[in-house]
């Protein structure tokens, strides 16, 4: 019985637009024909955003990051024509749509700016091959099969963010309400509960007893472990106003340290931070990003001897961010849940409530970044979560 293959995405969007291998060998052969004009076709490109307030708004910075912004479409263009066109392309391209979603660029602009590169590369082909009309055909051909595929892909992820989006807000707003509501009735009582708590701790009678004192130390720990459920809870739908000011993360990395204290069998390491440039954000809220993310990381070690390693740089794409890798060599994630790791209420733990991640990602939300899930490279066992957080105009 012969075993058959699902076609990924990619592949589906490739067989629509009809690119195939002599495609690719066309568009390899443009290649050094465009490659001197590229520097000239960024120039053009981004001088037509400019002039348009809409999209020159939802560059984060206008001008201050043109000029990197022109680097990468040329690194962009150079990609285009040369490929290779497989897996690895087509994820590079997704990150661009899911960048236009979180800058919350019209979908419209990118039907433009396709349109542009789609006529200049045009023009240089056509200007290049003058006195080779049926070449001229073959290589217009393929770049118009690639542009249309570029163009799908962009749409396609930005279909998708779209959609999981809208989807985590309906969540997230069920959730407050429920949250919200249950919040307010728990507190009146324990509240009532902490005040009788005070009474009779400071009643003499009531503590010659080790075993009243015992019992009143345990409902106090109860009262405050659950009054810190609720501050989770309210934290998640609360849209707390971000303090944007100048940090380093080196500092706020050495915070979470103190705060998690690492137990000896665990070893914690940092690479990177202190090559990173200052960023603008909220230091408080931040420092709460990297808390839940080490201490999942020693809980998911438990008593085991391991390590949790911190790396941080600059994404291979030029995109305007810092990345920030943190792994540890615990079990790693069960494949089956893996992309509900940063729901509300999702958790393996026997005891929580699932709120951390789904915390860390709203913070992150907030102050344009993201976080997603990889298993760690190389088949070695243990989780690693990839955060990207954007660099303020002034560092590009």
């Amino acid at each position: 019985m012969l075993e058959t293959r699902t076609e990924s995405v990619f592949e589906e969007l490739q067989h629509y637009v009809g690119f195939s291998a002599e495609d690719g060998a066309a568009l390899r052969a443009l290649h050094p024909l465009a490659e001197a004009h590229f520097e000239r076709i960024a120039d053009v490109f981004y001088r037509r955003i400019l002039e348009h307030p809409e999209a020159r708004k939802a560059l984060e910075g206008g001008e201050s990051q043109v000029g990197h912004l022109k680097v990468t479409l040329q690194h962009w263009m150079g990609t285009l024509l040369q490929g290779p066109w497989d897996t690895a392309y087509f994820e590079r391209r997704c990150r661009i749509g899911r960048v236009h979603v979180r800058i919350s660029l019209p979908q419209h602009y990118m039907f433009g700016a396709m349109n542009l590169l789609r006529q200049e590369l045009t023009d240089v082909l056509e200007e290049s091959l003058r006195e080779q009309p049926d070449e001229a055909v073959r290589l217009r051909r393929a770049l118009g099969k690639i542009l249309d595929l570029e163009l799908a892909i962009m749409l396609h992820t930005y279909r998708e963010d779209l959609l999981a989006q809208a989807a985590r807000a309906e969540r997230l707003a069920t959730f407050g309400q429920l949250v919200g509501s249950i919040g307010h009735e728990l507190r009146n009582p324990l509240g009532v509960i902490e005040t009788s708590l005070f009474i009779l701790k400071g009643r003499p009678a009531s503590l010659e007893d080790p075993r009243v004192v015992k019992h009143l130390d345990r409902i106090g720990e109860q009262v405050g472990i659950a009054n810190h459920i609720i501050t989770s809870l309210l934290d998640m739908i609360r849209a707390r106003p971000l303090a944007h000011a100048p940090l380093q993360l080196t500092d706020v990395w050495t915070s979470a340290l103190t705060a998690v204290t690492p137990p000896e069998h665990v070893r914690v390491s940092a690479v990177g931070l202190e090559a990173l440039p200052p960023l603008q954000g909220d230091a408080v809220q931040l420092l709460q990003v990297f808390v839940n993310l080490l201490e999942n990381a020693v809980q998911a070690l438990g008593d085991t001897a391991g390590e949790v390693r911190l790396e941080a740089g600059f994404p291979e794409s030029g995109a305007q961010e810092v990345r920030l890798v943190l792994e540890d060599s615990g079990p790693g994630l069960d494949p089956a849940i893996r992309a509900r790791v940063f729901e509300p209420l999702m958790t393996t733990k026997a005891r929580g409530l699932g709120l951390g991640l789904a915390l860390v990602r709203r913070i992150l939300d907030r102050h344009g970044g993201g976080i997603t899930y990889a298993p760690r490279e190389g088949g070695l066992g243990g989780a690693r979560f990839v955060v990207h957080l954007p660099l303020p105009p002034e560092a590009t």
